[in-house]
């Protein structure tokens, strides 16, 4: 199956091909700037710019939860309006046990809370 067969494939595939600039002026169009930099990591949306300008980039675990942020995001963003995908990223979701899934992205094992917060991307992109 190509990317194009599969929209969550895409979606994959732009996470861990798009340079990290790219991925984070992505992130930043479909989540905001202060949602990108709360699961970044950062206080401060200017370090969000830096990355997206390509001037700076954040630590390895948080580049990483940044491109999981991103995949997830760009499935979602295949589907629904930016009010929405930025509504499912801060609002509490039963199937995460009622954590939003930027603070599980933040908060939890980097493997653990990406592969979780994916999967419910992909069963909310899928049936709604």
């Amino acid at each position: 199956m190509t990317p194009d067969q599969r929209p969550d494939l895409r979606a994959y595939a732009d996470s861990v091909r798009l340079p990290f600039h790219e991925v984070v002026s992505g992130l930043r169009d479909m989540l905001g700037v202060r949602l990108a930099a709360y699961i970044g990591g950062v206080k401060s949306a200017r370090s969000v710019s830096t990355w997206a300008e390509g001037t700076g980039t954040p630590g390895e675990v948080d580049r990483e939860r940044l491109r999981h942020a991103f995949h997830a995001a760009a499935l979602l963003r295949e589907r629904y309006d930016v009010a929405t995908v930025q509504s499912w990223f801060k609002g509490m979701n039963p199937a995460l046990n009622n954590d939003a899934p930027a603070r599980v992205l933040r908060e939890a094992d980097l493997l653990t809370g990406a592969r979780d917060v994916i999967a419910v991307a992909k069963a909310f992109a899928h049936t709604g």
